[in-house]
């Protein structure tokens, strides 16, 4: 069975494509089994140092495949929320990796697939793109961490209205709203630009400043200056700033 995600490193820097573009890249069962598995692979790469996220053909990610997730309407509660579960954990997982995620966001990312954008670091927004937050237009509650991500991306007003109005922002609208970080004619070179930059620092400070901002967007003042205080010193043995004090002197 053909993979539909495509998984390519180039010195420690992956790119991971969702390659099923005649079904706009939805989350169905197989695109969820291989997309756990290829950022497995990635997790499990000691030279890892970024990761790029984008979609084959016109859409980013259509989102769930409704039909397989909720067509069954005799089933109980219980068994719906353990199935999507299935469906969260498979891209949720990004937000485990401990190097720098980008997402190319070059055409729609809807539901689901909003929230495997949201699920990286940064978004870069094609002119074509669009953040899709649809959830309540067929009388669906949002999942997959969408209420929290919106909310620590635009705000609770901002991410109320757009989740009850089942909105969506263009690539120029999430940039304004701090949802994405750079509009691009090209997202992928943009990311891959972005990416090629980190994954060339040095590995360690990368990942200890990711962790900071993670500890300062959920922990407070006092666990990221706790924190700051271990990278820092650890980071000043190292050459470069070493070499730095001694420019200074």
């Amino acid at each position: 069975m053909t993979s539909k995600v495509d998984l390519e490193n180039k010195d420690g820097r992956w790119t991971l494509t969702l390659a099923d573009p005649d079904r706009r890249n939805c989350l169905d069962g197989q695109m969820c089994q291989d997309l756990t598995d290829a950022i497995a692979t990635v997790a499990a790469d000691a030279d890892a140092r970024a990761l790029v996220v984008t979609g084959a053909g016109k859409a980013f990610c259509a989102g769930a495949d409704l039909p397989a997730v909720f067509g069954e309407t005799d089933r109980a509660v219980p068994d719906i929320r353990r199935d999507l579960h299935t469906v969260y954990d498979s891209f949720l997982r990004l937000r485990d990796l401990a190097i720098p995620t980008v997402a190319a966001v070059q055409g729609a990312a809807v539901g689901a697939g909003l929230n495997l954008a949201l699920a990286c670091d940064v978004r870069i927004a094609g002119p074509r793109a669009s953040f899709a937050a649809t959830f309540s237009r067929i009388g669906l509650h949002p999942g997959g961490g969408c209420t929290w991500f919106l909310v620590d991306v635009l705000g609770a007003q901002r991410a109320l209205a757009l989740l009850l109005d089942g909105g969506a922002l263009s690539g120029e609208a999430a940039v304004g709203a701090g949802l994405a970080l750079e509009l691009a004619d090209d997202p992928v070179a943009v990311a891959i630009a972005y990416a090629d930059r980190w994954a060339a620092a040095d590995p360690a400070l990368v990942r200890d400043i990711k962790k900071a901002v993670g500890l300062a967007s959920t922990g407070g003042f006092e666990a990221t200056l706790e924190f700051e205080s271990w990278a820092q010193a650890s980071s000043a043995t190292g050459p470069t700033v070493q070499a730095a004090v001694a420019r200074f002197r």
